[in-house]
């Protein structure tokens, strides 16, 4: 609570987002994921240049986080059937190799992670854009 006193620019971004999440629709929540991930790889890629290992670490962390605590918990598995199967594994597949990532300081697997995100991030805003167009998905 106090550190948003000592930080106003956290405290002003924190309001923002938590503006945009509660003015979001679904799928806009999932893209917001997917870029809160992207983002945190794309730091901690910076953090690796640098020799920031504390902050690589605390990035990838927080990708992990977004993946697993984020994309993979907003799976409908009773209603997706085996797309939902195969995109918790996909996930699955995400976080043990931003673990790799992290302990091996092994830049390709951030990209690998980072270009399946982006792959499916660009995948589920052309959904979004059909939906609000009312065309069949």
């Amino acid at each position: 609570m106090f550190a948003s006193l000592s930080n106003p620019r956290m405290a002003y971004s924190q309001a923002g987002v938590e503006a945009r999440v509660a003015s979001a629709d679904p799928h806009q929540l999932i893209l917001m994921l997917y870029d809160g991930a992207l983002m945190a790889i794309a730091t901690a890629s910076h953090q690796m240049d640098i020799g920031d290992v504390a902050g690589k670490g605390q990035s990838i962390s927080r990708a992990i986080d977004i993946i697993g605590n984020g994309l993979k918990v907003s799976l409908d598995m009773e209603a997706g059937g085996e797309l939902s199967q195969r995109m918790y594994s996909l996930y699955e597949y995400m976080c043990m190799r931003l673990l790799h990532a992290n302990s091996q300081n092994d830049r390709s697997a951030l990209t690998e992670v980072s270009a399946l995100l982006g792959e499916l991030r660009s995948a589920w805003e052309e959904i979004r854009q059909k939906l609000a167009q009312g065309a069949p998905v």
